[in-house]
């Protein structure tokens, strides 16, 4: 008689998945908990104890850590590795099942301490289902509920060695990812870990990479849930890497802007409109005023309910890629999959907290912390005779914001609750303050001007006066501040000089 050995943690579906194997006339053997629960069900089961004769100790730390279990995994169905196993009176395992200890859930909670963690590390599981993964041609192991029918109906048919090895190559990652928790709460108290074992998952193929010839995919932590696992399509084409890529950088200035009445357009990962009022609608309005030429074939976020006189200015002006918004009224998604119909029509709940950021280099990543925008006006000092007016601390919030959201060297004008001007990714900040000047065409006087970095020459500073600006934020830490205060106070401007800088490339 085939044998099956489970042991799982997530009981979700097991009765109905060992009633299937036990019908393929498969002898169940189990452990703790897993084995109460298939009793209870009526289903014949024997004890891993008896299967070796040794009982479990240690209060459970050790009860599958015998050669009778591990012989049975590892044994080749070869006539040399079965005659010793006839010779050691030990019975093939056939197929395992098993999901380990919770510990990431254990871990999750804020009051778990040491003692409670280092419980819910699971030792027999992983050996199991290594030992199961390496002789997948002879054993199948499933580590999934979501698999069971598949894995039935497999042995019904006789599973065949691509999908013994699709489960076996899912057991060892669901290990690794197990191993890589552990290390990461171990870790968890260092901004930057020792040791960064990141397990990661593909959960969406993507229509292409950034661009058509490259493949292009979506990965996610093992264990862990972000926003765009929520994200609801309603219309539109499928999405490519760039869509998710400029769509994360859009949903979340949205969101630090405000909900419900922030709008957002992205265009190649920076932001070409960006409006803060009193509704939804007319921030929409307003940001696309902004520049509606770079506005084509962008990123609209906008973090509340689209409604149907929303929608319609929305068709009204040139299509967008993606819209994302926190959710539509009925005939404003009817409109919008009737008039855009190729625009992505997405969904989403807020985005959650930014991790560590990685980026590739020669074997391996440069790694750093997310750069956290802090507007606190208390820590933020005014270096100019002029004082800003209530007006201008608002307009140098938002130009602030926008622009540690824009790629450098980054140039932000904003007036009136609009960002009319970005300027992104010169190397010359003089040329970004008079690219955001001739973007601004007039719209920028008596508003603000924000620099990712300090202004090393009056030139910058001088040509943003000249546009009309009034108030300018910037970092400071130049060898020039003196110059730099002393120009503005010539130019009779406002500056406030925050001591951080944003550089975002």
């Amino acid at each position: 008689m085939p044998r099956a050995l489970l042991s799982v943690s997530d009981k979700r579906g097991l009765v109905p998945f060992a009633r299937g194997l036990r019908e393929l006339g498969y002898e169940l053997v189990s452990t703790g908990g897993t084995l109460a629960v298939l009793r209870e069900a009526g289903l014949e089961a024997t004890a891993v104890a008896d299967v070796t004769g040794f009982p479990e100790i240690l209060g459970g730390r050790v009860k599958t850590l015998h050669p009778r279990i591990h012989g049975g995994l590892l044994a080749r169905r070869d006539e040399a590795h079965l005659a010793e196993l006839r010779a050691h009176d030990i019975a093939p395992i056939d197929v395992v099942v098993s999901n380990l200890y919770p510990f990431r859930e254990t871990v999750a909670r804020p009051d778990v301490g040491w003692d409670e963690a280092l419980e819910n590390i699971d030792i027999g599981g992983p050996s199991m289902l290594r030992a199961a993964a390496k002789n997948h041609p002879a054993v199948v192991v499933v580590v999934d509920p979501d698999d069971y029918e598949a894995v039935l109906q497999g042995l019904r048919e006789g599973p065949d060695l691509d999908f013994r090895r699709a489960l076996a190559r899912k057991a060892f990652a669901h290990t690794a990812a197990y191993d890589a928790a552990i290390v990461a709460w171990m870790e968890r108290d260092q901004p930057l870990p020792e040791h960064l074992p990141i397990a990661l998952e593909r959960v969406e193929v993507l229509r292409y990479g950034e661009n058509p010839h490259q493949q292009g995919a979506r990965y996610r932590e093992v264990g862990r849930r972000g926003w765009w696992d929520s994200v609801r399509q309603h219309s539109g084409m499928a999405l490519s890497y760039l869509n998710l890529f400029d769509a994360e950088a859009a949903w979340r200035l949205a969101h630090e802007l405000g909900e419900g009445r922030a709008a957002v357009i992205v265009k190649h990962a920076n932001p070409c409109g960006v409006a803060v009022a009193g509704d939804l609608g007319e921030a929409y309005a307003r940001a696309f005023e902004v520049d509606p030429k770079s506005a084509f074939g962008g990123i609209v976020a906008l973090p509340g309910t689209v409604d149907l006189a929303l929608a319609q200015a929305i068709v009204g002006n040139p299509k967008a890629d993606v819209l994302i918004a926190r959710g539509y009224a009925p005939e404003a998604l009817e409109l919008l999959a009737r008039k855009r119909k190729n625009t992505r029509v997405l969904e989403a709940q807020p985005p959650g907290p930014r991790g560590l950021e990685l980026r590739r280099v020669d074997a391996g990543f440069l790694v750093q912390e997310p750069d956290p925008v802090r507007v606190d006006r208390s820590e933020w000092r005014v270096v100019t005779r002029v004082q800003p007016s209530e007006e201008q601390w608002r307009d140098l919030e938002l130009a602030y914001r926008v622009c540690a959201h824009t790629s450098s060297n980054a140039i932000v004008f904003a007036a009136k609750g609009s960002a009319v001007a970005v300027a992104a990714g010169q190397q010359s900040r003089v040329d970004a303050v008079d690219i955001a000047a001739r973007k601004a065409a007039g719209r920028a006087v008596g508003g603000a001007c924000a620099s990712d970095a300090f202004f090393p020459f009056r030139d910058g500073l001088d040509a943003a006066a000249d546009a009309g600006v009034t108030a300018v934020v910037q970092p400071g830490g130049s060898i020039r501040d003196d110059e730099i205060v002393a120009a503005a106070d010539e130019r009779g401007l406002a500056m406030v000089m925050t001591g951080e800088r944003h550089f975002k490339h």
